[in-house]
């Protein structure tokens, strides 16, 4: 395979500033055929260099990656079942039209919950009015779950499908219920563990502020400079509402690798052939019903340049205006 393209591609993006630096990982069955970094880990304070290990804030591929493999678990093991009401837990979830949203409305985003809210919002308003360490505490994950309970549906379940956090925060709850353990301790020690993951994790605040711990910067990717944290988030959740939560929910939080993720995903393929146990191919490849669901016009952030076609699996490019998104997409499809 020729990947002189893909490499020049990136090159070009990294010097045009579409990216500070990005690790490219490439497998044909279980094997890497390529592997390359590029660019820059971090540009301020100081310019460092990307690497192959660099650990990432995967943002909402913690939904797929975690919480849905977690959810999985929890079917198999016979806990749950797709078809139970999420009022089976949360009987209080039932008001405002929600009494029969099942996990497997959510696990499809056609619950009828909003896309988002701005819970974190209110939880830093009541950290300033005098709720000493409420923001990142587990009494603020409290809130938001209590919050997406009395929500309004939108849409009967089943009937629309739009992208939803609020639907995978209230599986991380229906996880932490079942188990009881926190969702971040169950996909450590069922998911990654298991799997052999070095890098992935989640990384509890709630912990680091108790503990006095902090992150190894130096391996991690920083995301921006947030305006309202004020300073370069690094080791520490981008998303807001995660960040509320104590960096531990079933929408966001995940940190990995390009190597871990590979991994993750080559296990989850041995498993849909039924060649590895982790998980039953039944299960796995169990369809989940967008097709046929009208969509409200919200585009998913991780569809913003690949669209969903049919298959849970695989994403086709979508139309991308610029050479460099055109370069790339004909080099990898």
């Amino acid at each position: 395979m020729i990947f002189h393209p893909v490499e020049e591609a990136f090159k070009e993006a990294v010097a045009q500033g579409v990216f500070p630096g990005a690790v490219v990982l490439v497998g044909k069955g279980d094997e890497v055929v390529f592997e390359r970094a590029f660019g820059h880990r971090s540009l301020v304070p100081e310019k460092s260099p990307m690497q192959l290990e660099t650990i990432f804030d995967l943002a909402s591929l913690t939904k797929p990656l975690a919480t849905t493999i977690a959810t999985m678990l929890l079917v198999r093991e016979k806990k749950i079942r797709l078809e139970d009401r999420v009022t089976r837990f949360f009987p209080n979830f039932g008001v405002f039209g929600k009494t029969h949203v099942t996990f497997r409305h959510l696990l499809a985003h056609c619950s009828g919950l909003p896309a988002w809210k701005p819970y974190y919002e209110d939880i830093v308003k009541g950290e300033r009015e005098g709720k000493i360490n409420f923001v990142a505490s587990r009494a603020a994950k409290s809130y938001v779950f209590e919050q997406i309970h009395r929500e309004k549906s939108l849409a009967s379940p089943g009937t629309q499908s739009l992208y939803s956090d609020l639907g995978f925060m209230l599986l991380g709850e229906v996880i932490e219920e079942v188990t009881g353990w926190t969702l971040d301790r169950y996909c450590q020690d069922k998911v990654f563990k298991p799997m052999g993951l070095r890098s992935t994790s989640f990384v509890d605040l709630t912990l680091l502020r108790t503990r006095r711990l902090q992150p190894v910067a130096e391996m991690i990717a920083p995301t921006e400079q947030c305006p309202w944290r004020k300073k370069v988030l690094c080791g520490e959740v981008h998303d807001d509402n995660a960040y509320a939560m104590g960096g531990v929910a079933g929408h966001a939080g995940l940190f990995s690798s390009a190597r871990d993720i590979h991994l993750l995903l080559t296990r989850l393929k041995r498993c849909c052939r039924g060649e590895d146990p982790f998980l039953p191919a039944p299960l796995v490849t169990l369809p989940i019903p967008w097709a046929g669901i009208p969509r409200r016009p919200r585009i998913p952030p991780a569809a913003a340049i690949f669209r969903r076609t049919r298959s849970v699996t695989w994403a086709s490019p979508a139309h991308r205006s610029g050479g460099i998104w055109k370069r790339i997409a004909t080099s990898f499809f």
